[in-house]
Order: structure tokens, then sequence, then C-alpha cells
């Protein structure tokens, strides 16, 4: 019987944090109790750690993860990247222990030139759809590929200045379109490459990405600081996105930001909705501005 590397959120369970990592173990367990959570799959620790010894995925890996994707398309009623209804996914860590901001995520994958007009006219915002577009540019560069920030950032100021606007949330769709085309042209300039198109082979390189993290030099000096062990590895939980930067998004507290009532027990969070803008683009302080 082959390895198995993947598994369905609705096949897990808190018992397998070890093997899902903590949150890929938790949404097993919320998507087991039936609550709301996007629909998604985990790949394993014991993939990240095949990755991680002979620096290429495990084989079979890629046929699994496709065989998720369709399940995950099915479940969705969307197609990853299609230039009508995209499904678009986020790619994001989670180790047996949490190591907050230590480690990578990339949002959003699945667009490109096409996708993003189907993003556009599903949403029936152009701008969200194009900053979407735009912050997967930004985030692939940086965390996929490699590339500083500071370019992707001056560019950002320089489309601001040129709308006389200050805040990133006023550039308007065209704006942002013009913006995507800057970032990929840095990508060309300073990877080397062209920003991949293909959704597959973004989900396939973000995948990648997120198992190289583990190693990053904050998470080796993190797991020193906190014991925890280095060759456990990180799961990767691939799951649909789900948007807040359509106006309000949800982010979790244990209290209303607005009306700060006292706060209930520690177990315990609520959801209030904050203004424009995602809760987070990463679990660190690092703004995909």
């Amino acid at each position: 019987m082959s390895q198995v590397w993947v598994q369905d959120f609705r096949h897990g369970s808190m018992d397998q944090k070890e093997l899902l990592g903590g949150k890929g173990a938790h949404l097993a367990e919320m998507t087991r109790m039936g609550l709301p959570v996007p629909a998604g799959f985990t790949i394993t620790t014991e993939a990240c750690r095949w990755y991680l010894t002979h620096g290429a995925p495990p084989d079979g890996l890629a046929e699994q993860v496709d065989a998720h994707v369709a399940v995950l398309e099915s479940a969705m009623g969307k197609r990853l990247g299609d230039r009508r209804d995209p499904l678009l996914v986020s790619v994001r860590s989670g180790g047996a222990r949490s190591m907050p901001g230590m480690m990578e995520t990339v949002l959003d994958v699945g667009l490109n030139d096409e996708s993003v007009l189907g993003l556009a006219e599903q949403s029936g915002n152009p701008r969200f759809a194009w900053d979407s577009y735009r912050r997967l540019v930004h985030m692939f560069g940086t965390t996929v590929l490699g590339i500083a920030d500071r370019p992707f950032a001056d560019a950002l100021d320089k489309a601001k200045a040129a709308q006389g606007v200050s805040r990133d949330v006023d550039l308007d769709a065209g704006a942002l379109q013009q913006l995507v085309g800057t970032y990929r042209e840095l990508v060309r300039e300073l990877a080397g490459r062209e920003f991949p198109t293909g959704p597959r082979e973004q989900l396939e390189l973000a995948i990648a990405a997120v198992f190289r993290s583990w190693n990053a030099e904050r998470a080796v000096v993190y797991r020193r600081q906190e014991r925890i062990p280095a060759d456990s590895g990180t799961a990767v939980n691939v799951m649909a996105m789900v948007y807040g930067n359509l106006g309000r998004t949800r982010a979790p507290a244990s209290r209303s930001p607005v009306t700060r009532p006292p706060a209930p027990p520690a177990s315990t969070a609520t959801t209030w909705p904050t203004p424009r803008g995602r809760t987070s683009s990463r679990a660190s302080a690092t703004r995909c501005r």
C-alpha cells in the first residue's frame, strides 16, 4: 500500500497533531464537529520531513494533491484558476506545536490574468480582484522566490504617489492592475524567471516554500528557544479562500474591540467585524501592504 501523504479535513482528528500539525488537527476536529470550516486538506509532517531530507517531494505526493484538489473543487463547485468562477486557495504552515509568524503562508493561489477577471465578475468588485492578484504576486515573490520586500514596497509607494493617495486601500482597480504588471516585472528581473501563471504550478511551488520555511532562520531560532524538536517538520494546510477584503472581515477576538466588555473565559472566543482589509496577510507582523 502506498504512503498516504495528504488527508482531507473530514478524515482527521485532534489525536493526529504529530501527523497533521496543530492547525490541521484542529481544522479536522472542527470539520468533524460540523462547524463551518472552509473545505481543504492537510499535507502531513511526514511529507515535509521527506522533502527536507531528500530535497524533493516524495513519490506520489503530487498525484495525491491533485486528487484532493479535485475533491475540493467538487465541494466548492469551482475549479482552481477557472476563468469564470475561480477556486482560490491558501497554503499555510502548521507544526505540531504553534510557531506563530515563524513560517510561511501564501494566499490567493490560483489567480492569473484570466482568473482575476472571473473573480472580478463573480465578486462584482474589480478592485478587490486586482488587489488580491497584487497580493499574490508580492507574496509569491518574497515567500516562494526569495525576493526582498523593499522593491515591492517601493513600487507600491510610487503607485500611491501617482494617484495622490496615502493609503493602500485608496488605490483604484486601474492602479492595482498596473501594479500587478510592475510586480511581475520585478519578479522577472529579480528572480530571473516569469511569475508562474499556471494554478497547479503555483500550488506546487507554494507547498515547497512552506516546507522550506521550517528551516528558515527565524523558525530555527524560535524552536531552540521553545525547545521544539528540529526534526518534527511542518504540515501544510491547503484550503479554500474565504475573503474579508470585500469591505469587512472577521478577526477572532475574545470581546468586541468597540464596546470592550469584560473578558470572557479564556476558552471562549467570538468573531467581530473589522474594517476594510484582511485579518492578516501573514500570521507574522509583516504586512503584504
